[in-house]
């Protein structure tokens, strides 16, 4: 017969193995299907996410959805793949996106007109440069850094195929001063 503090400390051991499997039964699904933390590193977001800031990313709206024109996304870098990159989406499949005068016009799929692409998330001193002129296929999106000077994005290494999308960013959790939902 157990004495009364081997069968607490007994109890006790069996109490945390079943919390720790309850915890990963949660957690590990979440983090693999619904959502995953990424912390920005470098400043081709800046000033709309800094480097260090804590995000949480939406990894299964684009499972039913296209991504949107102004959504920033996390993806797998195309020329490096274990490397994530934080961008914004700038321009869809199909469209012609065309850089020229610092301005970034879009060519739109239905109305085949070309729009300038208004960015209020951008001071209106930004120049985006180099000109250039590319034409989406299906399944590619063109992606830039809110920092275009110092961003490495479509501009340099092309365009992202959309199996290379982790999620868009859904929350800004660090720092508190500058959490937000998005």
């Amino acid at each position: 017969m157990l004495d009364s503090a081997e069968t607490q400390n007994k109890n006790g051991f069996w109490e945390i193995i079943k919390v720790a499997i309850i915890s990963l039964v949660i957690v590990i699904p979440i983090r693999d299907y619904l959502a995953k933390p990424f912390i920005v590193e470098g400043e081709s977001m800046e000033p709309n996410f800094k480097n260090g800031e804590y995000l949480i990313v939406d990894e299964l709206s684009y499972r039913f959805h296209e991504p949107k024109r102004g959504e920033v996304i996390v993806f797998k870098y195309p020329l490096k793949p274990s490397e994530y990159f934080i961008k914004r989406v700038i321009g869809l499949p199909g469209e012609t996106i065309k850089i020229e005068n610092g301005k970034v016009v879009i060519k739109d799929v239905a109305t085949n007109k070309p729009v300038l692409l208004e960015e209020e998330y951008l001071s209106k001193s930004l120049r985006t440069s180099p000109d250039l002129n590319v034409t989406l296929a299906s399944g590619q999106y063109f992606v830039l850094g809110d920092n275009r000077p110092r961003s490495s994005d479509s501009r340099i290494w092309g365009l992202l195929p959309k199996e290379n999308i982790t999620g868009k960013v859904f929350l800004r959790l660090w720092p508190i001063a500058r959490a937000a939902v998005y």
